[in-house]
């Protein structure tokens, strides 16, 4: 299985790539930077598009653990976002790596903080609230 598949989102929609590590408090994933990539404006890939592989990469470890626990992927929504920084834009063609933190959960709801990586430089990071929606799966 692609990494991407560990994500409920499809083509042209999926911000990441390989899946370098995941395991029950941290999510690492690589993601190259497409001149295509729907959220890509004038070479650069957007602070949406940063945001949105950060919650990406939360989902692709959720998704990990729920496949290798042989559990249906749960579909996850952000629920808040807070304390966003966006430093730099990476450019097409460069490759970012994303870590997400699970700090906390309560319930349904986990509280994530993310940071993305352009080389050994950090470009961006936030913490947000995800609720995973035990009764929704992603489609296969």
């Amino acid at each position: 299985m692609e990494d991407q598949y560990y994500i409920p989102q499809r083509p042209p929609f999926v911000m990441i790539g390989e899946v370098i590590l995941a395991d029950e408090k941290h999510t690492k994933t690589t993601f190259a930077i497409s001149p295509d990539n729907v959220l890509v404006d004038n070479g650069f890939f957007t602070e949406g598009g940063l945001i949105e592989n950060m919650a990406q990469t939360a989902g692709a470890g959720t998704g990990y653990r729920a496949i290798h626990e042989g559990k249906p992927i749960p579909m996850g929504y952000i629920a808040a976002l807070k304390n966003v920084h966006i430093i730099a834009l990476p450019k097409v063609n460069e490759t970012i790596t994303t870590e997400v933190t699970f700090e906390q959960t309560l319930m349904n709801f986990h509280l994530v903080k993310g940071k993305v990586m352009a080389g050994n430089k950090e470009i961006a990071n936030c913490e947000f609230k995800i609720f995973v929606d035990p009764d929704k799966k992603a489609a296969s």
